[in-house]
């Protein structure tokens, strides 16, 4: 990519906005399980960077997606991944189908906002028996006069617990999978919404996250996103946006973990020299570095087609694959090197050991990344009634529905 003076200004003001908000408390934040996301938000929102590439009408920046994913990527050298998780479902889950989909209305009363950071949002999608298999949600929202009546619950809602609105995805009819679902903004404030308590995560410490349940939640249905019955297909075209967030970010937290672990090793002294002499340790880490240099190059040509207006169906599910399986191996590798160190909870490299795993399951697991890449490849078998055949399953109805919209 041929980056200009705006795409390294807005690398540099990230970049700095990490050193001097975020990293300085991320261990506090990782022991409370939560950060100021309203004070960050509102921070960010002022420097413009939760609306980067959302239109200019409603307070974005309105450039181009490439401008965004150098934000992502700089965002990866926090130390701790909760926070640019909670950003990203702010800037490239929640809102992305409103801004491209949403009525004026919607976006100036739900956009506008969490583009300023006065709002904050969250996806509701996932549910626990409806993670990677999106077509197998329960929550209804049934019509009733001008409004729909919602029912249901939905799990591991990243900022749920502070957020002021939901982009929702629910069944609006009793028509087949693919074609019953419709995304609806609810504002989290409505009678009927309740949350669990925080759930209790692997990694991600820092970034808020629970169970959002529906008990005859009444909702206008000019809230709704699109038209109705499109909301699985809407939800597909977003979730390419959320995949090439998750791949960029990856990439320097990654490198992060790296470049500690050189330094590291240097400092520590096995058998008379430092640890980083070792052939074995060099090479490794060469390697790994290798692999990363190739993940931002998968990453950064999806996006160059991303902007260009083409079809990054396949690139965009090869970089999140990627970047899932490439997050584990670098971290275990580099964590080894830190011997015990390496084992503590608080050490960077142990947090981000832990954080990484979230990339190959959220968004689409790496199963059903593997599915689309298949079916794009003409391997992928024809559709069984089987319980192994559900992931090409997904990976059909992606497609399907991605094509249904251009």
């Amino acid at each position: 990519m041929l980056f200009t003076q705006e795409h390294n200004e807005i690398r540099r003001t990230v970049r700095q906005f990490v050193e001097q908000e975020i990293n300085p408390n991320v261990a506090q934040w990782e022991a409370d399980g939560r950060f100021p996301m309203r004070d960050i938000f509102r921070k960010m929102g002022a420097l413009g960077l939760l609306g980067i590439h959302k239109p200019e009408k409603y307070g974005g920046l309105g450039l181009d997606y490439s401008y965004n994913l150098v934000a992502a990527e700089e965002l990866g050298t926090a130390w701790a991944g909760g926070i640019p998780l909670a950003i990203g479902v702010q800037t490239d889950m929640c809102t992305p189908a409103i801004a491209r989909f949403g009525s004026d209305e919607l976006k100036r009363e739900f956009l506008a906002p969490s583009i300023t950071g006065e709002a904050i949002g969250c996806i509701g999608v996932s549910e626990t028996g409806a993670g990677s298999d999106v077509a197998g949600l329960k929550t209804t929202a049934r019509k009733d006069g001008d409004d729909y009546i919602i029912n249901g619950h939905k799990m591991w809602i990243t900022n749920s617990p502070q957020a002021d609105f939901i982009c929702l995805l629910a069944n609006t009819s009793d028509d087949k999978p693919h074609k019953n679902k419709t995304l609806i903004v609810v504002p989290m404030n409505s009678p009927g919404i309740t949350l669990s308590k925080h759930l209790d995560k692997l990694g991600m410490r820092s970034s808020e996250t629970a169970q959002v349940f529906f008990d005859d939640v009444r909702v206008p249905q000019r809230y709704r996103v699109g038209a109705e019955g499109t909301g699985f297909m809407l939800q597909m075209l977003q979730f390419q946006e959320e995949r090439l967030w998750g791949a960029a970010n990856t990439i320097k937290a990654l490198e992060n973990c790296v470049n500690e672990t050189i330094n590291y090793c240097r400092e520590r002294k096995t058998f008379g020299q430092p640890l980083i002499d070792n052939q074995v340790v060099h090479f490794r880490l060469a390697e790994l570095q290798t692999e990363i240099e190739c993940l931002r190059a998968l990453t950064y040509q999806a996006c160059e087609l991303y902007v260009a207006g083409k079809d990054v169906t396949n690139l965009a599910s090869m970089a999140k694959l990627k970047a899932g399986r490439l997050g584990r191996e670098v971290t275990d590798s580099c964590l080894q090197y830190w011997g015990g160190m390496g084992f503590m909870w608080d050490n960077q490299v142990s947090r981000a050991f832990r954080d990484v795993r979230l990339v190959s399951i959220g968004g689409g697991a790496d199963e059903i990344m593997l599915g689309i890449i298949c079916k794009l490849m003409g391997t992928l078998p024809g559709k069984k009634k089987s319980p192994v055949a559900a992931a090409p399953a997904v990976a059909n109805a992606e497609l399907a529905s991605q094509e249904a919209l251009k």
